[in-house]
């Protein structure tokens, strides 16, 4: 491994992309520790308590510690994330937005315009939900100009968040929503250490990082796990050349959506706080606390991430192209005859692998939370090594390795999976 990275910097134009990613994370970092205005220091203290628990305490873990701060990135890339969840929801409803998916380059540029749009609609939403319930929280009064000016800050800060995670996937290397989700739980991780051996609790602590290396050899594994479907192509006579005859492979992966499911999932689960921040209502706000931790939320965590799982398989994946490119290219599976019949056998085996692999994310997600109940006080550090945290963190580091791999095998550079 350390050869494949001292390889990557190596080449120019890699290095250049891997610095470039690690000074927009540093950035990002530095904008989680700036308040907006109107925010002292005895608050911020104050916030840190409130932030600790319930369901402020997720939306704290994934904006990096920025909320327990109220800094201008306080809403993290939460508001992006939910933009994307709409409209690859509207999709499916709309013909319109189906059409663009469809137009490649172009229609897409139109559907990420639309979604930046909604992202600063739902900022704006949730900055001023986030405002009010901080408000509360600390028991004063904002004034109007301060109310502006931190909203104004929060929605700024989303802007600037989204911009850099386009950003890293333009000019640098792996996803860069993806990324900053992972340098946000990441950076927790030393803080929620010391504070478990603080508490006395370090044997706990021990058995939860323990458990959660068995997690990650269990998630590398299901993530690298594959279906090939067999594919033989007929020989070609060109000329004096044969063309074709040779047998390759479709490689299906049990988790084609990766860590999608569960950062929609927890998307989706994280929406009622901003309705209860906006309203104010006590029977939204426990609805909130509910949805946050305790049964509830392991059963709904579950079922959105395998609905999310074939949603979002079926939204990248498309057996009816699939099948038309391997007929035009005089490709075939043997024993299942070309057009809808391959069409059908590629769907079907489709839908097998996707539901172990999604109740695979499912148990990750929700079964160690169970497990690591017994650690009493230590909610932080079931947060931290709990199946979400530890899938996002691994899923974004494979996919990044991945991006990584296939780069240095470009330039005839052993990579990380040899």
């Amino acid at each position: 491994m350390f050869e494949a990275l001292a390889n990557a910097f190596r080449v120019p134009d890699l290095r250049k992309k891997i610095l470039f990613t690690l000074a927009i994370i540093a950035l990002y970092r530095v904008g989680s520790h700036i308040p907006v205005p109107g925010v002292s220091r005895a608050m911020i203290d104050q916030l840190t308590t409130a932030t600790s628990s319930g369901a402020l305490g997720l939306l704290n873990l994934f904006s990096g510690g920025a909320m327990q701060n109220f800094a201008i990135f306080a809403l993290g890339i939460m508001p992006y994330i939910t933009s994307s969840i709409i409209m690859q929801l509207m999709q499916a409803v709309i013909p319109q937005l189906e059409k663009w998916s469809k137009e490649g380059e172009t229609g897409q540029r139109k559907i990420t315009q639309i979604t930046r749009y909604m992202t600063l609609v739902l900022g704006l939403v949730e900055s001023v939900a986030l405002m009010f319930t901080f408000q509360n929280q600390l028991g004063v009064q904002f004034s109007p100009v301060t109310m502006i000016l931190i909203v104004v800050s929060l929605v700024a800060g989303t802007a600037f968040i989204m911009w850099m995670g386009e950003l890293i996937t333009q000019r640098g290397i792996g996803n860069g929503m993806s990324l900053l989700i992972f340098a946000s739980i990441v950076s927790r991780f030393p803080q929620t250490l010391l504070q478990s051996f603080q508490l006395n609790q370090w044997y706990w602590a021990v058995a939860v990082i323990v458990a959660a290396f068995g997690i990650i050899v269990a998630i590398v594994t299901m993530e690298r796990a594959q279906r090939r479907i067999p594919v033989q192509y007929a020989k070609r006579v060109v000329g004096r050349k044969v063309f074709g005859g040779v047998g390759t492979y479709i490689p299906l992966k049990l988790n084609a959506a990766n860590v999608v499911p569960i950062i929609f999932a927890s998307s989706v689960l994280n929406f009622p706080v901003v309705l209860a921040g906006l309203s104010n209502v006590g029977w939204l706000k426990n609805v909130a606390n509910a949805l946050a931790s305790g049964f509830l939320n392991w059963s709904l965590m579950a079922v959105l991430i395998v609905f999310f799982s074939y949603f979002y398989t079926a939204l990248i994946f498309n057996p009816i192209d699939l099948a038309d490119n391997l007929r035009k290219q005089g490709g075939f599976i043997p024993g299942v005859r070309p057009g809808k019949a391959t069409s059908q056998h590629i769907e079907r085996v489709l839908n097998r692998i996707t539901l172990p692999g999604a109740l695979f994310l499912a148990a990750i997600a929700t079964v160690p939370t169970l497990l690591f109940q017994a650690s009493g006080d230590s909610m932080s550090l079931l947060r931290m090594f709990g199946g979400t945290s530890i899938l996002i963190m691994v899923g974004v580091a494979l996919e990044t390795m991945t991006q990584l791999e296939s780069q240095l095998k470009m330039r005839h550079y052993d990579g990380f999976f040899k």
